[in-house]
């Protein structure tokens, strides 16, 4: 009787074992397939002044994008919009994600791995209210808008340690007197040799040269060619393509260390205020966000970098009437185009087709009304 019992009590115990191994081997593979069908992901800055965040959104085959949950920043926002570009950014390999916090003067270094996000390091900005931030290689730079205003170098280290580069902070065009004159970005060029930094209140746009060292040069400070540059983005070639809000248009100029040309000129999008630019991988197209019209304009970027609507209305994307559209990011293959939409607190998506034309993709919905920057990979 008593080997009877044993049998039984080892056959219960093995059907069980087996039973919870099957389990494990079921979600495991249930696991496997969400990460399989998930090939990037899409990040935004909460900017909320309690506890900024960075909202998560993992991109599927078919571009959509499914929410992820969110990473705390350790820091606060400023709790509304930051009137910038580049509030979240990449660092090389998309190993590291990089953001702002505008209420706390910090930066905040995420590793980005199979779980998210992960918390490795903030620092202080080097000024007040920093909000873009641009990163070549193992620099990063960052823009502080509040009075007077600078730029601030830091280096990135094998744990995403950033350590402040001795002598890299510089003015913006107002000399570090007065009043900070609204800038708005700051980004490497291609080659890493120079920053860039537009103005909206004083319509300039300052060049600085960076030495091997890592070290921002005084800048040049150059005049815009149309009303209130805002954003930007560099072709690969090495182009600038400029968004000007009162303008009305994008102007597209060639940049180096001692020259600044225009290629196009204040090239209308026949809607109100373009802010926000991307340009996709191959340097062929430029978008840029209506923020007053709820659209995207498209442009064909020429060998010259001369600019040419794709729509002769300007009218390439649609994010919806009161949408407002500010921040906006290309995936990493250039094959979709994700857009925060400020008046609804979501995200648009539009699938990137060959000619450049945009098609448009389920967005998602329910953001905080602070939230600011896009990062996509």
């Amino acid at each position: 009787m008593k080997g009877i019992k044993r049998l039984l009590r080892v056959a219960i115990i093995s059907f069980f074992s087996v039973a919870m191994l099957l389990s494990t081997l079921v979600a495991g593979a249930g696991l496997r397939l969400v990460a399989a069908g998930s090939v990037g992901v899409v990040y935004i800055l909460t900017n909320t002044s309690t506890n900024n965040e960075v909202a998560i959104f993992n991109r599927a085959s078919d571009g959509t994008l499914i929410a992820a949950g969110s990473a705390s920043t350790g820091g606060s926002g400023s709790g509304a919009g930051l009137g910038s570009q580049g509030a979240l950014a990449l660092g090389r390999n998309n190993k590291w994600l990089f953001a702002v916090n505008a209420g706390s003067n910090e930066i905040s270094v995420f590793d980005v791995n199979a779980n998210g996000l992960t918390l490795v390091n903030k620092v202080a900005s080097g000024g007040i209210r920093p909000i873009s931030l641009t990163v070549y290689k193992k620099l990063l730079y960052v823009l502080n808008a509040g009075d007077p205003g600078n730029i601030s170098g830091f280096t990135i280290g094998k744990k995403g340690e950033l350590t402040p580069i001795a002598g890299s902070i510089q003015p913006l065009s107002n000399n570090g007197a007065g009043s900070a004159p609204g800038p708005a970005q700051v980004s490497f060029d291609p080659r890493g040799e120079l920053l860039v930094v537009t103005e909206k209140v004083s319509n300039k746009i300052d060049v600085y040269a960076v030495d091997e060292e890592g070290v921002a040069q005084p800048p040049t400070i150059y005049n815009s060619f149309g009303a209130t540059p805002f954003g930007f983005a560099f072709t690969k070639r090495g182009d600038l393509i400029v968004s000007e809000a009162a303008a009305g248009a994008l102007s597209s100029y060639s940049v180096s260390d001692d020259s600044f040309e225009v290629n196009s000129g204040s090239v209308t999008t026949h809607q109100g205020a373009p802010c926000w630019v991307a340009v996709t991988k191959n340097g062929k197209f430029a978008y840029t966000t209506n923020a007053q019209s709820g659209s995207i304009s498209g442009f064909r970027v020429a060998k010259d970098g001369l600019l040419s609507l794709l729509t002769p209305d300007g009218r390439t994307g649609v994010s919806g009437d009161n949408s407002s559209p500010i921040d906006l990011a290309l995936s990493t293959d250039s094959q979709y185009l994700y857009v925060l939409t400020a008046g609804t607190h979501g995200i648009s998506a539009f699938a990137v087709q060959p000619d450049g034309s945009l098609t448009p993709l389920a967005g998602v919905s329910d953001l905080p009304a602070s939230a600011v920057g896009l990062a996509a990979r």
